[in-house]
């Protein structure tokens, strides 16, 4: 799958990816409380988009007590607010970003059988979208582009 950046970018995982989110998040003026790391260890730990309702399970279980799925969700759109998590507008569900130091438009190619969402960059797409919205008149904010269909796994 071909991928157009016109940058450096790494996905990170694990401890780096943790690490990227909070200088992220950092960066962007917001505290990285112990709450928000639970949050987003947990986001982390899913293979493919998780419901605001999985992810206050995993650190509920976690953190061995009930966690509010309402702080969840809050905290979830500051991390989607400041690029440390994107979330799947057609699955309602959240990935973490792994790699949050970059700004990308979120194109999602989202597998109906198994509801895996790979994110794909597309710097040109993106570009291309973005100036048919302003010729209109629209000043794009965050545009998403999902794409449903099979993954090459699911065939």
């Amino acid at each position: 799958m071909a991928t157009t950046h016109d940058h450096d970018h790494r996905d990170r995982t694990g401890t780096a990816l943790n690490a990227a989110a909070e200088r992220a998040l950092v960066g962007a003026g917001e505290q990285w409380t112990a709450m928000r790391a639970a949050v987003f260890t947990a986001l982390a730990g899913f293979d493919k988009p998780a419901s605001a309702y999985d992810v206050t399970e995993a650190v509920s279980n976690a953190q061995g007590r009930r966690i509010a799925a309402n702080s969840v969700y809050r905290i979830l759109d500051l991390f989607v607010a400041k690029n440390v998590a994107m979330r799947v507008e057609s699955a309602n569900a959240y990935l973490a970003n792994a790699h949050p130091d970059c700004l990308h438009d979120c194109i999602f190619l989202v597998c109906d059988a198994c509801g895996r969402a790979t994110h794909v960059d597309d710097d040109q797409l993106s570009a291309r979208i973005r100036e048919t919205a302003k010729a209109t008149g629209f000043r794009p904010e965050k545009p998403v582009i999902e794409v449903r269909g099979r993954c090459r796994d699911c065939g």
